[in-house]
């Protein structure tokens, strides 16, 4: 103990400097908003490159989960492939390849980017993938993240050049336009902050006949996410006395615990619903102001 005191007495000066530097440079990132976005993307560089080498290591003892859910997610596309039927349901193809049209004039309307997780944290109440692609490779704020079984894990926040950030599902603040896949019915996927194996469904009224074990999906009224990739399975059903709807403990689909090889997902056309969808609403208060 008195070695520790003679140590601080001596290198006082140079302690106090330091500990006055890291208070000037905590204020100046926290109020000047190009200092922190600028702190941010550099955080993400060097974060990312130090979890990247340990993913590495990390990735050889997965490597036959991993090979099992990419084989399972090509039968999934395979069975998908227009010649597995005689008759094209034009009405609800998917064009996921690199052309904005496919032969038959069909407008793509969803881009989709393999990423690898190199970061994952499933403690927190605000929880973070992060994956080693970025703004270089085409990735923005706001697209749905997919993990390689086809099942829903988080949206991108933040991006630097070459990684971004993830809001996981298992994150307090996470929402997401969710439905049930049988009656179609809709509600908002969020997370407790208690256990990462679960979810909970609010919205879906009590007029719908759920049952354990029905497959909850993304919802046809996202901008973000594809509709109808799964979130994961009703495990219990709580009736809410004080409102018309139920609220769902829903099993999640994803591992968590195990994310290694995810999909980012671009809607092409989300630019066009969003200004229609902007322009809609300034049209009818402009009517509504020349009603008064």
């Amino acid at each position: 103990m008195r070695n520790i005191f003679l140590f601080i007495r001596r290198y006082y000066t140079f302690i106090s400097f330091l500990a006055l530097q890291v208070v000037a440079l905590s204020m100046l990132f926290r109020y000047n908003k190009y200092h922190r976005a600028f702190f941010l993307g550099k955080a993400n560089e060097i974060t990312g490159y130090i979890n990247s080498k340990y993913d590495k290591v990390d990735d050889y003892f997965h490597l036959k989960e991993e090979n099992l859910r990419v084989h399972r997610m090509n039968d999934s596309l395979i069975n998908l492939l227009r010649n597995n039927f005689s008759v094209a349901d034009t009405g609800s193809i998917v064009v996921t390849d690199s052309m904005r049209y496919d032969t038959s004039g069909m407008k793509q309307r969803y881009l989709w980017r393999e990423a690898k997780v190199v970061n994952n944290s499933l403690l927190e109440q605000k929880n973070y993938i992060q994956i080693n692609r970025g703004s270089r490779q085409g990735i923005k704020d706001n697209m749905a993240v997919i993990n390689s079984d086809g099942s829903i894990v988080g949206q991108v926040v933040n991006v630097s050049d070459n990684f971004s950030q993830v809001m996981s599902l298992l994150h307090v603040q996470s929402r997401v336009n969710a439905m049930m896949m049988k009656s179609r019915n809709s509600g908002t996927i969020e997370w407790d902050g208690k256990n990462p194996l679960f979810l909970t469904l609010r919205g879906i009224p009590k007029s719908d006949l759920i049952a354990i074990g029905d497959t909850v999906v993304t919802s046809i009224y996202s901008f973000n996410f594809p509709p109808g990739w799964r979130i994961g399975t009703v495990k219990e059903k709580v009736d809410d006395k004080s409102t018309n709807f139920y609220i769902l403990k829903i099993k999640t689909a994803a591992n968590f615990q195990n994310l290694q090889q995810v999909f980012v997902i671009e809607n092409l056309q989300k630019n066009e619903q969003e200004k229609l969808d902007k322009d809609t609403h300034k049209k009818v208060d402009e009517i509504n102001k020349r009603k008064q």
